[in-house]
């Protein structure tokens, strides 16, 4: 969507306060012992406590409340009482939802307590990625030139980027235009950031992999050759300058 008055501006900031204050609170209520079924439901309560619904079960019909994905598993993994976190686990949270017809998207990656698997570099390394693409975002610049940045940091530091999986427009809905915010170059995407105009810009910083490939249970998507990938994610508003930052207010830059 594209920010037309003030209200939607207002609108915008709540669900994405919402969302963020979301993700910061179930990260820190994380630990070791605790199934992703338990976690997934405090963010729940979080959620409605403030308003919001789900934005992946109202879109999707998804079976959680967010998204909780371990280790191996890149995106979209559905919160189960039988997956019981373990200390230095690579650990995902998404939380997406609505709040008064506005939507927003936020995610990231982190290490479960110590890092005994030495996660914390890649975790870092996304973090640190979203952060210098968002500060080359502004209306009119090429959305290929920012996956393409994104692509090449990630060389720099010894990654990969995962190919299929993009950030995307937001606002009204879960999924707008643009319908895709790649990780890489993709020469045949003429496509520019828009003034004023609502996104979803994702990280997926791979160790090894380029692919995500979904598992039978039809929403988990995994890495086929082991490797680890960490994930950062922020909905922003384009500006004639560095964009507006509208799910801040889980500080992934800490």
């Amino acid at each position: 969507m594209s920010i037309t008055s003030h209200a939607d501006l207002a609108g915008l900031q709540r669900i994405s306060e919402a969302v963020g204050i979301t993700l910061k609170q179930m990260r820190e209520y994380a630990e070791p012992g605790m199934t992703t079924k338990e976690l997934d439901e405090y963010g729940g309560r979080m959620l409605a406590a403030m308003g919001a619904k789900s934005a992946p079960r109202l879109t999707y019909g998804f079976p959680g409340w967010t998204c909780i994905s371990v280790n191996n598993e890149v995106a979209h993994g559905i919160p189960s009482a039988r997956k019981v976190l373990q200390e230095g686990d690579l650990v995902n949270i998404d939380v997406s939802a609505e709040l008064g017809g506005y939507w927003a998207d936020n995610g990231g990656s982190f290490v479960l307590g110590a890092d005994i698997h030495q996660h914390q570099p890649l975790v870092d390394a996304s973090r640190q990625i979203l952060r210098t693409a968002l500060s080359g975002i502004r209306g009119g610049v090429r959305i290929a030139d920012i996956g393409g940045l994104i692509e090449a940091e990630a060389r720099k530091l010894g990654y990969r980027v995962i190919k299929n999986l993009v950030g995307h427009g937001i606002g009204r809905s879960l999924h707008e235009e643009p319908t895709e915010i790649p990780c890489y170059y993709d020469r045949y995407n003429r496509k520019r950031f828009k003034m004023n105009s609502v996104v979803a810009v994702e990280t997926f910083i791979s160790t090894r992999a380029t692919f995500a490939h979904p598992l039978s249970d039809g929403w988990t998507l995994t890495t086929k050759d082991g490797s680890f990938v960490a994930q950062h994610e922020h909905t922003i508003v384009i500006t004639d300058d560095e964009p507006l930052i509208l799910t801040a207010a889980n500080r992934i830059w800490e």
